[in-house]
C-alpha cells in the first residue's frame, strides 16, 4: 500500500512586492503547500494588493486571501496618511516616515491566527535588515521575539507545535534577493515595490522603495521590468 505524501502548510505574507513574491516562491521551493496572505491595512498605494493577486496565481499558492485592517485611521505615516508626504530622492536617516506603526506585528499576529486554523506550523515574511529602510519590525531581534511570543499565545503552541516564523531574506542584499527569485522562476514584473504607485502599478522612480529596487536589479545584472510613471512636466 503506498502512502501518499502531504506536504506541511505555511502561511507566507504576501504584499504584491519584490520580496514578498521571492519569499513565496522560496517557500514553494522548500515544498511547502503555501497560503497566500495580504493584508489591506488602509494603505495608500493600493496597487500592491492587486498585484499580489496576480503574485499568488503566478507562484501556485493553494490559497490566496486578503484580510483588512484599518491601520490608516490612526494615521502616523506617510503610507496611510495623505497629509504626510513620501520622501523623495533622498536617503532616509533613522526610522523614515515611511514606517507604519506596529505593521509587521498585525500582520503577522493574522497570519498566525490563519496558520492555526490551517495547521500550518510556519509562517513566511519577507523582512529585509540588510537593504531596507530601518524599520525596526524587520529586524532579526523583532521576528526572535515573534516566534517566541507564538508559541506562548497559541492552543497549539502551548500543546507543544513548534511554529517558525521563516524570514529567509533578512540578510540578503536586494541583488541577492533578486538572483534568488529569478532562480525560482519569479516574475517580477507582476509586482509592485513602489510606495505611490498609480492604479496602473507604475512606480514613480523617485521614492526609497523605488530607489532601493533599480539598485538592486542593477547590481544583481538583471533586467528591470518596473513600469515607471512618465515623468512629470
Amino acid at each position: 500500500m503506498t502512502l501518499l505524501h502531504t506536504p506541511p502548510r505555511a502561511v507566507v505574507l504576501l504584499s504584491g512586492g519584490l520580496d514578498s513574491a521571492t519569499c513565496l516562491a522560496i517557500a514553494r521551493d522548500m515544498g511547502f503547500e503555501t497560503y497566500a496572505l495580504s493584508v489591506a491595512y488602509g494603505q495608500r498605494h493600493a496597487a500592491e494588493l492587486v498585484a499580489s493577486k496576480r503574485v499568488a496565481q503566478a507562484l501556485g499558492a493553494r490559497e490566496h486571501r486578503t484580510a483588512s485592517v484599518e491601520l490608516g485611521q490612526f494615521g502616523g505615516s506617510a503610507l496611510t496618511d495623505p497629509g504626510i508626504a513620501v520622501p523623495l530622492d533622498q536617503d532616509n536617516a533613522g526610522i523614515p516616515v515611511t514606517y507604519v506603526p506596529a505593521r509587521n506585528t498585525v500582520m503577522l499576529s493574522i497570519a498566525l491566527a490563519w496558520a492555526e486554523v490551517l495547521g500550518a506550523n510556519d509562517i513566511f515574511v519577507g523582512v529585509n535588515a540588510v537593504d531596507y529602510s530601518g524599520y525596526p519590525d524587520c529586524r532579526p531581534a523583532f521576528i526572535e521575539a515573534f516566534e517566541r511570543m507564538a508559541r506562548l499565545a497559541t492552543k497549539v503552541g502551548v500543546e507543544g507545535a513548534q511554529l517558525r516564523i521563516h524570514a529567509p531574506l533578512i540578510e540578503l542584499s536586494k541583488a541577492d534577493i533578486i538572483r534568488r527569485g529569478v532562480a525560482l522562476g519569479v516574475d517580477y514584473g507582476l509586482t509592485v515595490t513602489c510606495y505611490q504607485a498609480d492604479d496602473d502599478g507604475r512606480a514613480c522612480g523617485r521614492c526609497e522603495a523605488c530607489r532601493l529596487r533599480a539598485a538592486g536589479f542593477a547590481a544583481a545584472g538583471v533586467a528591470d521590468p518596473t513600469p515607471y510613471q512618465p515623468p512629470s512636466t
